[in-house]
């Protein structure tokens, strides 16, 4: 894999495609937009942060104590027992009881601007692809749907670890025969996001998923969609 500075400091990286039989078909050059940005630690954390905070249901719940049942006639007499005066059985230090700044429903989202999710995109795409973690396929051919047929690829193509392979959802084929294989992970190329990148060992696209690829790779105007839900990056761009 050849790395070069370029003037915009973005970092040329180029990726070896072979086919399913991992056949070398040569060496492709890919988006420097895309795959040559220089990962910032601060931005890819702030983001991985706030989507995996985005995903959490924040539906637990406690009861204070005056929503448990019961406790409202007083345990015993004020004064005269010895004990420490009691006025319900459901205050939190009593077994049964409510509890005290007990976790409410609520939401985790965090409001992150559209032009940093998108960044930290690029920069976790960059930084996989800059540790030779991106492999190119020219295309999947299943002409029906077998598991042992995904295994052989894989083992064709020394692909090893946790694999994250970007797939086109209607290639159905394809999403199938890779489904059962619990080291791989599929994700549709419309979902892309930092954290399924940077939590793999190694990154699959073919020809058809390939950011900023296509029959031109490198073409001006090339993007990247940006996928996860962080409350819907809230209002909008900073």
């Amino acid at each position: 894999m050849a790395i070069a500075q370029t003037e915009r400091q973005l970092v040329k990286v180029s990726v070896t495609k072979r086919n399913q039989k991992g056949e070398e078909l040569g060496t492709v050059d890919l988006d420097p937009a895309i795959f040559g940005h220089q990962p910032n630690i601060s931005l890819l954390h702030q983001v991985i942060t706030a989507q995996l905070a985005a995903a959490r249901a924040g539906t637990q719940s406690t009861k204070t104590r005056a929503q448990v049942r019961g406790g409202g006639a007083k345990p015993f007499r004020q004064k005269g027992t010895g004990r420490a005066r009691q006025g319900s059985t459901r205050a939190p230090h009593w077994t049964g009881g409510g509890v005290a700044l007990g976790p409410k429903p609520r939401s985790y989202s965090q409001r992150t601007p559209k032009k940093m999710i998108r960044l930290a995109l690029l920069q976790a795409l960059s930084d996989r692809a800059q540790s030779g973690a991106v492999a190119l396929v020219d295309a999947w051919s299943f002409p029906t749907i077998k598991t042992k047929d995904a295994v052989a690829a894989l083992k064709a193509l020394d692909l090893t670890g946790r694999i994250l392979i970007v797939v086109d959802p209607y290639d159905y084929n394809t999403v199938r025969s890779f489904a059962n294989i619990p080291e791989v992970q599929l994700i549709d190329v419309d979902e892309l996001n930092p954290y399924d990148i940077l939590k793999s060992d190694v990154v699959v696209f073919t020809d058809f998923v390939l950011p900023g690829g296509g029959p031109d790779y490198g073409a001006e105007g090339a993007v990247v969609d940006v996928a996860f839900d962080a409350s819907e990056s809230e209002e909008g761009e900073e």
